[in-house]
């Protein structure tokens, strides 16, 4: 069991990392953070519509998968026998 808790810990650990470096490379929808640091000036450069829905998709397949980890680290810690 601590081997599964381990894998669960560096799984929900590397898609943090992902999701954060992924939700940062989305477009910027104008007034908010993104136009404080450049975010505005770049919208004429922005990505096509076909790479924009690709990143939507790995970004809601990363979060299900962070998700599913968070919750299954907590059953674990919750039932674990001491």
């Amino acid at each position: 069991m601590q081997v599964l808790e381990f894998v669960l810990q560096v799984l929900v650990g590397i898609t943090s990392v992902l999701l954060t470096l992924l939700i940062l490379l989305h477009k910027g929808r104008g007034g908010g953070l993104s136009d404080m640091f450049g975010g505005g000036m770049s919208a004429a450069v922005g990505s096509s519509g076909l790479a924009e829905r690709n990143l939507n998709r790995f970004t809601i397949v990363l979060s299900l998968v962070w998700f599913i980890a968070i919750v299954a680290l907590g059953l674990i810690t919750k039932f674990q026998v001491i």
